[in-house]
């Protein structure tokens, strides 16, 4: 019975995902989670909406369509087989992370989710990017997310409400490549941490609103190791990623703690899983451990060993009590902040909304309102490929301007929604320095861990329980 509201949160975002309408849709196979894209003047789009948006003009001079440089989408039986792939990456997972829990085998089936999923696949689909896609799907009805984007979304987050961050321990390629260069990690301090960890949220506030409107896909546009998995790319972007890589030799998965926008959901997610990795008796359920499906030393020694060898930050160590001065003063910090909370959030929304002007760039329609008036008012000499394209359509200018000027509106509605969503995570991250958890021993903490398994090889009393088993 204590399953049950792990499955019926599960069961209602699957089927508030997969509506009759949305599969009905689903009928086109090029969509996946990184799409071919055609781009009219900088705007990522598909090739479909591209012709519908912009007809191509006309050339007299025996002009040839480049090819697309990007590879074609995986199609029909092989996009399964990488959804079954995944599905079985994430069961071995959970079976090395928690039943097994051996460092040496996660770290295998990373290297192999490296080779499949980044090298082989060239990243895509990618569970990451897909957070795109679904949420273009909500606010566009004409796009179509299909059935095999939507596990590529969906998979990782169950397998995360029941066994915690497995995805991330040996599943994501994104994770893989960074520990794969991971030799000599230093400890972050927790205050930097935190305040690092809210671009994560900008990150992924930012790619919904772009995403929503229709602008871009920015996640995609600025995966900073799509280009080492296809072995090719933008020099800004191959740049990008091999600095995230240098930085990786010192600091454990950079982008996974600081950057990734899927991560966040993620970390949320593992805060109520059913099992996740423990390192210390006193956060183990005897029910549980008797279904063997996790476990862990019956004894913590404090020897600190385990935090030593967590790159990420992910051990807590054990709390002392609050004295009366100290509860005091935290308790009117704690009151101060939640009545500051909801001012924090309306002040960083109307902040949002008021960068509409810059954030509606994105979109390609207000790109080229602005190209096409600044060519009417001769305050831009000669054209663009993509104003001489929508004067051939004939449309009226003023047309183009009320649509620009509809978008912005959008903008606005959606930077006070961005702004709110900034805000509301930051207030609710101060609120957070202001609780204290009592700890007698020490633990991984459920939403920082990524499941690597390098505390078990460095706990003595995992040796000796393991040493037991043997026996």
């Amino acid at each position: 019975m204590r399953r049950c509201p792990y499955i019926i949160v599960c069961v209602t975002v699957l089927l508030g995902l997969v509506s009759p309408a949305n599969v009905a849709r689903a009928s086109s196979p090029w969509f996946t989670a990184r799409p071919v894209l055609s781009t009219v003047e900088g705007m990522a789009v598909p090739p479909t909406e591209a012709n519908k948006r912009f007809p191509p003009p006309e050339f007299e001079s025996g002009y040839v369509q480049p090819s697309p440089t990007t590879p074609a989408p995986r199609q029909d039986i092989y996009q399964y087989i990488d959804a079954l792939v995944l599905l079985a990456a994430l069961g071995i997972s959970a079976y090395l992370v928690l039943k097994r829990r051996s460092r040496s085998a996660i770290f295998a089936l990373a290297v192999f989710s490296l080779l499949y999923f980044g090298f082989a696949r060239m990243g895509c689909v990618c569970s990451v990017g897909a957070i795109q896609n679904i949420v273009l799907s909500i606010f566009d009805r004409s796009y179509a997310v299909p059935i095999v984007v939507l596990a590529f979304f969906l998979l990782p987050l169950i397998f995360t409400l029941f066994f915690g961050r497995v995805f991330c321990a040996g599943v994501c390629p994104l994770g893989a490549i960074q520990d794969l260069v991971l030799v000599r990690p230093v400890r972050v301090p927790n205050w930097l941490e935190g305040a690092l960890r809210l671009f994560a949220y900008v990150y992924l506030g930012a790619a919904i609103l772009f995403a929503a409107t229709g602008s871009a896909f920015i996640i995609c546009r600025y995966d900073p190791f799509v280009s080492f998995f296809r072995l090719s790319g933008n020099w800004n972007i191959l740049t990008l990623g091999g600095s995230v890589l240098l930085v990786s030799v010192f600091v454990g998965r950079p982008y996974c703690r600081f950057v990734c926008p899927y991560g966040v959901i993620l970390r949320q997610l593992s805060r109520i899983s059913r099992w996740n990795v423990t390192i210390a008796p006193g956060r183990q359920d005897p029910a549980i451990v008797m279904t063997g499906l996790t476990g862990g030393p019956d004894e913590c020694i404090q020897c600190r060993l385990c935090e030593d060898s967590c790159p990420f930050g992910a051990i807590r160590e054990p709390t002392a009590d609050w004295t009366g001065r100290d509860y005091s003063i935290g308790k009117k910090r704690l009151a101060l902040l939640m009545v500051l909370l909801p001012v924090l959030a309306l002040s960083v929304g109307w902040a949002g909304s008021r960068l509409k002007n810059v954030t509606a760039r994105m979109h390609a329609t207000v790109r080229l309102a602005e190209r096409v008036y600044l060519e009417d008012a001769g305050k831009a000499e000669g054209t663009t490929n993509a104003s001489l394209a929508f004067r051939a359509t004939g449309k009226p200018t003023e047309q183009l301007y009320a649509e620009a000027s509809n978008i912005r509106a959008k903008f606005t509605l959606g930077g006070w929604f961005f702004g709110g969503f900034v805000g509301l995570i930051a207030g609710l991250k101060l609120i957070g320095l202001s609780r204290r958890v009592g700890r007698t021993d020490y633990e991984a903490d459920r939403a920082s861990c990524l499941a690597c398994g390098r505390c078990f090889e460095y706990c003595p009393k995992e040796h000796a329980r393991r040493k037991g088993i043997e026996n």
